[in-house]
């Protein structure tokens, strides 16, 4: 499944991207969806069996601008 990590940033948004990548995480920028309501954002999608790594990264780096998660299941966006 497919879950976003959801930024009101786009240099924190790029530098998830990044680290993610660093990490061993296929990670790329998309835009925001309507659902998450944060208005013009950008998200990094990756994979969800990589959420718990993606989670202890995101914890540590400590963005400001973190939103939250969003995974989607049946082509709809839930929270993650």
């Amino acid at each position: 499944m497919t879950m976003l990590a959801v930024f009101r940033s786009r240099a924190q948004a790029l530098d998830c991207v990044s680290l993610f990548r660093r990490a061993g995480i296929s990670a790329r920028a998309v835009s925001t969806p309507r659902e998450a309501g944060v208005g013009c954002g950008l998200s990094v999608q990756f994979d969800e069996r990589f959420s718990a790594r993606a989670r202890g990264l995101l914890a540590q780096r400590r963005y400001s601008a973190f939103w939250g998660m969003l995974v989607l299941r049946g082509g709809r966006f839930f929270a993650g």
